[in-house]
Protein backbone atom coordinates (compact mmCIF):
# COMPACT_ATOMS: atom_id res chain seq x y z
CA UNK A 1 0.00 0.00 0.00
CA UNK A 2 1.28 3.46 -0.92
CA UNK A 3 1.08 5.74 2.10
CA UNK A 4 -0.27 9.25 1.64
CA UNK A 5 -0.34 11.89 4.37
CA UNK A 6 -3.28 14.21 4.87
CA UNK A 7 -2.10 17.77 4.36
CA UNK A 8 -3.70 21.08 5.25
CA UNK A 9 -3.47 23.28 2.16
CA UNK A 10 -4.10 26.98 1.95
CA UNK A 11 -6.79 27.68 -0.63
CA UNK A 12 -6.41 31.46 -0.81
CA UNK A 13 -4.04 33.00 -3.36
CA UNK A 14 -0.97 33.80 -1.26
CA UNK A 15 1.72 33.97 -3.94
CA UNK A 16 4.40 36.63 -4.32
CA UNK A 17 3.20 37.25 -7.88
CA UNK A 18 -0.22 38.25 -9.28
CA UNK A 19 -2.67 35.61 -10.45
CA UNK A 20 -2.98 35.18 -14.19
CA UNK A 21 -6.37 35.16 -15.87
CA UNK A 22 -4.93 33.02 -18.67
CA UNK A 23 -4.60 29.86 -16.59
CA UNK A 24 -6.64 27.72 -14.22
CA UNK A 25 -5.07 26.92 -10.86
CA UNK A 26 -5.65 24.25 -8.24
CA UNK A 27 -3.87 22.55 -5.35
CA UNK A 28 -2.86 18.89 -5.68
CA UNK A 29 -0.92 16.36 -3.62
CA UNK A 30 1.11 13.27 -4.51
CA UNK A 31 3.39 10.81 -2.65
CA UNK A 32 7.06 10.12 -3.16
CA UNK A 33 8.58 6.67 -2.67
CA UNK A 34 9.57 7.50 0.91
CA UNK A 35 5.95 7.92 1.94
CA UNK A 36 6.14 11.70 2.07
CA UNK A 37 3.20 13.53 0.51
CA UNK A 38 4.10 16.61 -1.50
CA UNK A 39 1.93 19.67 -1.98
CA UNK A 40 1.84 21.43 -5.32
CA UNK A 41 0.16 24.16 -7.31
CA UNK A 42 -1.06 22.94 -10.69
CA UNK A 43 -1.49 25.43 -13.51
CA UNK A 44 -3.51 24.61 -16.65
CA UNK A 45 -3.65 26.74 -19.81
CA UNK A 46 -7.16 28.14 -20.05
CA UNK A 47 -8.99 27.18 -23.23
CA UNK A 48 -6.72 24.29 -24.25
CA UNK A 49 -7.96 20.72 -24.18
CA UNK A 50 -6.45 17.29 -24.49
CA UNK A 51 -3.08 16.07 -23.27
CA UNK A 52 -0.40 18.76 -23.24
CA UNK A 53 3.36 18.85 -22.67
CA UNK A 54 4.02 19.11 -18.94
CA UNK A 55 6.65 20.62 -16.63
CA UNK A 56 7.51 20.03 -12.96
CA UNK A 57 9.11 23.06 -11.29
CA UNK A 58 10.92 23.46 -7.97
CA UNK A 59 13.29 25.82 -6.18
CA UNK A 60 15.10 27.81 -5.03
CA UNK A 61 16.74 25.99 -2.13
CA UNK A 62 14.84 27.16 0.95
CA UNK A 63 11.98 28.75 -1.01
CA UNK A 64 8.37 27.64 -1.43
CA UNK A 65 6.10 27.16 -4.42
CA UNK A 66 4.45 30.50 -3.75
CA UNK A 67 7.68 32.22 -4.77
CA UNK A 68 9.88 31.62 -7.83
CA UNK A 69 8.78 28.15 -8.88
CA UNK A 70 5.14 29.24 -8.97
CA UNK A 71 6.04 32.24 -11.10
CA UNK A 72 7.86 30.02 -13.61
CA UNK A 73 5.02 27.49 -13.58
CA UNK A 74 2.30 30.08 -14.16
CA UNK A 75 4.24 31.75 -16.97
CA UNK A 76 4.89 28.46 -18.74
CA UNK A 77 1.22 27.47 -18.33
CA UNK A 78 0.30 30.71 -20.09
CA UNK A 79 2.44 29.42 -22.95
CA UNK A 80 0.55 26.15 -23.27
CA UNK A 81 2.15 23.73 -20.80
CA UNK A 82 0.59 21.83 -17.90
CA UNK A 83 2.79 22.84 -14.99
CA UNK A 84 3.33 21.69 -11.43
CA UNK A 85 5.16 23.84 -8.85
CA UNK A 86 5.79 21.77 -5.72
CA UNK A 87 7.19 22.18 -2.23
CA UNK A 88 10.03 19.74 -1.50
CA UNK A 89 9.83 17.22 1.33
CA UNK A 90 9.96 18.67 4.85
CA UNK A 91 9.20 22.23 3.67
CA UNK A 92 6.29 24.50 2.85
CA UNK A 93 2.94 22.73 2.72
CA UNK A 94 4.50 19.35 1.92
CA UNK A 95 4.71 16.57 4.46
CA UNK A 96 7.63 14.90 6.15
CA UNK A 97 9.00 15.07 9.66
CA UNK A 98 11.16 16.43 11.05
CA UNK A 99 10.79 19.77 9.32
CA UNK A 100 13.47 21.74 7.47
CA UNK A 101 15.73 18.84 6.55
CA UNK A 102 17.27 18.34 3.10
CA UNK A 103 18.59 15.25 1.36
CA UNK A 104 20.24 14.84 -2.05
CA UNK A 105 18.42 11.53 -2.45
CA UNK A 106 14.98 12.49 -1.14
CA UNK A 107 14.95 15.83 -2.94
CA UNK A 108 15.92 14.18 -6.23
CA UNK A 109 13.10 11.71 -5.57
CA UNK A 110 10.74 14.67 -5.11
CA UNK A 111 11.32 15.59 -8.75
CA UNK A 112 10.78 12.00 -9.82
CA UNK A 113 7.55 11.82 -7.81
CA UNK A 114 6.36 14.94 -9.63
CA UNK A 115 7.12 13.16 -12.90
CA UNK A 116 5.09 10.19 -11.61
CA UNK A 117 2.15 12.51 -10.98
CA UNK A 118 2.35 14.16 -14.38
CA UNK A 119 2.76 10.80 -16.13
CA UNK A 120 -0.58 9.68 -14.70
CA UNK A 121 -2.36 13.03 -15.03
CA UNK A 122 -5.14 13.00 -17.63
CA UNK A 123 -4.19 16.49 -18.84
CA UNK A 124 -0.49 15.74 -19.37
CA UNK A 125 1.20 13.85 -22.18
CA UNK A 126 3.43 11.26 -20.44
CA UNK A 127 5.81 11.26 -23.40
CA UNK A 128 6.35 15.03 -23.16
CA UNK A 129 7.53 15.79 -19.62
CA UNK A 130 10.24 18.26 -18.66
CA UNK A 131 11.52 19.74 -15.41
CA UNK A 132 12.75 23.15 -14.26
CA UNK A 133 15.03 23.51 -11.23
CA UNK A 134 15.86 26.92 -9.80
CA UNK A 135 18.92 27.70 -7.64
CA UNK A 136 19.70 24.63 -5.46
CA UNK A 137 17.00 22.67 -7.24
CA UNK A 138 18.84 23.27 -10.50
CA UNK A 139 21.40 20.76 -9.30
CA UNK A 140 18.65 18.41 -8.15
CA UNK A 141 17.03 18.71 -11.59
CA UNK A 142 20.25 17.65 -13.30
CA UNK A 143 20.56 14.71 -10.92
CA UNK A 144 16.94 13.75 -11.63
CA UNK A 145 17.56 14.02 -15.38
CA UNK A 146 20.52 11.65 -15.03
CA UNK A 147 18.34 9.13 -13.17
CA UNK A 148 14.87 9.48 -14.71
CA UNK A 149 14.63 8.47 -18.36
CA UNK A 150 11.06 9.81 -18.54
CA UNK A 151 12.41 13.37 -18.37
CA UNK A 152 12.79 14.56 -21.95
CA UNK A 153 14.14 18.08 -21.27
CA UNK A 154 15.57 19.96 -18.28
CA UNK A 155 16.18 23.62 -17.47
CA UNK A 156 18.48 24.60 -14.60
CA UNK A 157 18.12 28.29 -13.76
CA UNK A 158 20.64 30.30 -11.68
CA UNK A 159 21.70 26.93 -10.29
CA UNK A 160 23.65 25.91 -7.22
CA UNK A 161 25.41 22.60 -6.79
CA UNK A 162 24.48 22.17 -3.14
CA UNK A 163 26.85 19.26 -2.61
CA UNK A 164 29.78 21.29 -3.92
CA UNK A 165 29.10 24.37 -1.81
CA UNK A 166 28.59 22.28 1.32
CA UNK A 167 31.74 20.22 0.79
CA UNK A 168 34.02 22.98 -0.53
CA UNK A 169 32.55 26.30 0.55
CA UNK A 170 31.80 29.25 -1.70
CA UNK A 171 34.19 29.50 -4.65
CA UNK A 172 35.81 26.28 -3.35
CA UNK A 173 37.55 28.37 -0.66
CA UNK A 174 37.28 25.56 1.92
CA UNK A 175 38.21 22.68 -0.34
CA UNK A 176 40.43 20.68 1.97
CA UNK A 177 40.21 17.53 4.06
CA UNK A 178 40.88 19.62 7.17
CA UNK A 179 38.02 22.04 6.51
CA UNK A 180 35.60 19.20 5.77
CA UNK A 181 36.66 17.35 8.91
CA UNK A 182 36.01 20.44 11.00
CA UNK A 183 32.61 20.86 9.40
CA UNK A 184 31.72 17.20 9.97
CA UNK A 185 32.82 17.38 13.61
CA UNK A 186 30.72 20.48 14.24
CA UNK A 187 27.64 18.89 12.69
CA UNK A 188 28.07 15.67 14.69
CA UNK A 189 28.34 17.71 17.87
CA UNK A 190 25.20 19.63 16.89
CA UNK A 191 23.29 16.36 16.47
CA UNK A 192 23.90 15.52 20.13
CA UNK A 193 22.95 19.03 21.26
CA UNK A 194 19.70 18.77 19.34
CA UNK A 195 18.89 15.43 20.96
CA UNK A 196 19.67 16.78 24.43
CA UNK A 197 17.50 19.82 23.81
CA UNK A 198 14.65 17.84 22.31
CA UNK A 199 14.49 20.08 19.23
CA UNK A 200 16.49 20.88 16.12
CA UNK A 201 18.33 24.19 16.09
CA UNK A 202 17.66 26.39 13.09
CA UNK A 203 20.57 27.71 11.10
CA UNK A 204 18.90 31.05 10.37
CA UNK A 205 17.56 32.26 7.05
CA UNK A 206 18.80 35.34 5.22
CA UNK A 207 20.49 37.63 7.73
CA UNK A 208 18.27 40.38 9.14
CA UNK A 209 19.04 43.15 9.84
CA UNK A 210 21.45 43.42 6.95
CA UNK A 211 25.01 44.37 8.02
CA UNK A 212 26.47 47.35 6.22
CA UNK A 213 29.53 45.32 5.23
CA UNK A 214 27.53 42.35 3.95
CA UNK A 215 28.86 40.93 0.65
CA UNK A 216 26.78 41.68 -2.43
CA UNK A 217 25.25 38.21 -2.74
CA UNK A 218 23.89 38.48 0.83
CA UNK A 219 22.38 41.86 -0.06
CA UNK A 220 20.97 40.25 -3.21
CA UNK A 221 19.24 37.53 -1.17
CA UNK A 222 17.98 40.08 1.35
CA UNK A 223 16.46 42.16 -1.43
CA UNK A 224 14.40 39.17 -2.49
CA UNK A 225 13.59 37.12 0.60
CA UNK A 226 13.25 39.86 3.21
CA UNK A 227 11.28 42.47 1.28
CA UNK A 228 7.77 42.51 -0.23
CA UNK A 229 9.39 41.52 -3.51
CA UNK A 230 9.71 37.88 -2.42
CA UNK A 231 8.97 37.41 1.28
CA UNK A 232 6.67 34.53 2.16
CA UNK A 233 5.77 33.32 5.66
CA UNK A 234 6.41 29.65 4.79
CA UNK A 235 9.76 30.27 3.11
CA UNK A 236 12.76 29.02 5.09
CA UNK A 237 15.02 31.67 3.59
CA UNK A 238 12.56 34.42 4.51
CA UNK A 239 12.45 33.19 8.12
CA UNK A 240 14.46 30.80 10.33
CA UNK A 241 16.21 28.79 7.63
CA UNK A 242 17.11 25.11 7.51
CA UNK A 243 18.05 23.11 10.57
CA UNK A 244 21.75 23.44 11.37
CA UNK A 245 22.19 19.74 10.56
CA UNK A 246 19.70 19.88 7.70
CA UNK A 247 22.26 19.60 4.92
CA UNK A 248 24.77 17.27 6.62
CA UNK A 249 24.59 14.50 4.03
CA UNK A 250 25.43 16.91 1.21
CA UNK A 251 29.06 16.85 2.38
CA UNK A 252 29.60 13.33 1.06
CA UNK A 253 27.22 13.00 -1.89
CA UNK A 254 28.18 14.79 -5.13
CA UNK A 255 24.94 14.92 -7.12
CA UNK A 256 26.41 15.67 -10.56
CA UNK A 257 28.59 12.56 -10.75
CA UNK A 258 26.72 11.15 -13.76
CA UNK A 259 25.59 14.34 -15.48
CA UNK A 260 27.70 13.40 -18.51
CA UNK A 261 25.37 10.46 -19.06
CA UNK A 262 22.23 12.59 -19.42
CA UNK A 263 20.89 11.72 -22.86
CA UNK A 264 17.94 14.13 -22.81
CA UNK A 265 18.16 17.84 -23.57
CA UNK A 266 19.46 20.30 -20.96
CA UNK A 267 19.48 24.09 -20.92
CA UNK A 268 21.39 25.88 -18.15
CA UNK A 269 20.67 29.61 -17.79
CA UNK A 270 22.67 31.85 -15.48
CA UNK A 271 23.20 35.56 -14.92
CA UNK A 272 26.79 36.46 -15.81
CA UNK A 273 26.96 38.84 -12.82
CA UNK A 274 25.68 36.25 -10.33
CA UNK A 275 28.01 35.13 -7.55
CA UNK A 276 26.81 31.62 -8.41
CA UNK A 277 27.72 31.84 -12.10
CA UNK A 278 30.56 29.34 -11.69
CA UNK A 279 28.10 26.62 -10.61
CA UNK A 280 26.17 26.80 -13.88
CA UNK A 281 29.27 27.24 -16.04
CA UNK A 282 31.11 24.33 -14.45
CA UNK A 283 28.04 22.08 -14.43
CA UNK A 284 27.66 22.61 -18.16
CA UNK A 285 31.36 22.02 -18.89
CA UNK A 286 31.41 18.86 -16.77
CA UNK A 287 28.20 17.63 -18.40
CA UNK A 288 29.54 17.84 -21.95
CA UNK A 289 33.16 16.88 -21.28
CA UNK A 290 33.82 13.46 -22.86
CA UNK A 291 30.05 12.98 -23.25
CA UNK A 292 28.43 11.21 -26.17
CA UNK A 293 25.29 13.29 -25.60
CA UNK A 294 26.58 16.88 -25.78
CA UNK A 295 24.65 17.84 -28.91
CA UNK A 296 21.43 18.75 -27.10
CA UNK A 297 23.07 20.64 -24.21
CA UNK A 298 23.22 24.45 -23.96
CA UNK A 299 24.60 27.04 -21.57
CA UNK A 300 22.95 30.46 -21.82
CA UNK A 301 24.54 33.35 -19.90
CA UNK A 302 22.15 36.24 -19.19
CA UNK A 303 24.03 39.51 -19.65
CA UNK A 304 24.07 41.77 -16.61
CA UNK A 305 21.86 39.54 -14.45
CA UNK A 306 22.63 38.72 -10.81
CA UNK A 307 21.50 35.60 -8.99
CA UNK A 308 18.02 36.68 -7.90
CA UNK A 309 17.25 38.36 -11.23
CA UNK A 310 16.38 34.86 -12.46
CA UNK A 311 14.04 34.36 -9.49
CA UNK A 312 11.48 36.91 -10.67
CA UNK A 313 13.08 38.87 -13.51
CA UNK A 314 14.63 41.46 -11.21
CA UNK A 315 12.33 44.13 -12.58
CA UNK A 316 14.10 43.96 -15.92
CA UNK A 317 12.67 40.86 -17.57
CA UNK A 318 15.84 38.85 -16.98
CA UNK A 319 14.20 35.41 -17.21
CA UNK A 320 14.35 34.31 -20.88
CA UNK A 321 10.88 32.77 -21.00
CA UNK A 322 10.81 32.90 -24.80
CA UNK A 323 13.91 30.69 -24.89
CA UNK A 324 12.48 28.33 -22.28
CA UNK A 325 9.35 27.96 -24.38
CA UNK A 326 11.25 27.32 -27.62
CA UNK A 327 13.58 24.87 -25.85
CA UNK A 328 10.72 22.81 -24.44
CA UNK A 329 8.78 23.02 -27.71
CA UNK A 330 11.78 21.58 -29.53
CA UNK A 331 12.42 18.67 -27.18
CA UNK A 332 8.92 17.86 -25.86
CA UNK A 333 7.47 16.71 -29.15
Amino acid sequence: MIYKEELELTQVWDKTFPKSEKVDHCKVTFPNRYGITLAADMYLPRGLTGRLPALAVCGPFGAVKEQCSGLYAQEMAERGFVTLAFDPSFTGESGGNVRYMASPDINTEDFMAAVDFLSLCERADPEKIGIIGICGWGGMALNAAALDTRVKATVASTMYDMTRVNAKGYFDSEDSEEARHARRSALCAQRLEDLKNGSYALGGGVVDPLPEDAPFFVKDYYDYYKTPRGYHPRSLNSNGGWNVIGCQSFLNQPILQYSGEIRSAVLIIHGDKAHSFYFGRDAYENMIRDSKYAGNKEFMPISGAVHTDLYDGGGKGAIPFDRLESFFREYLR
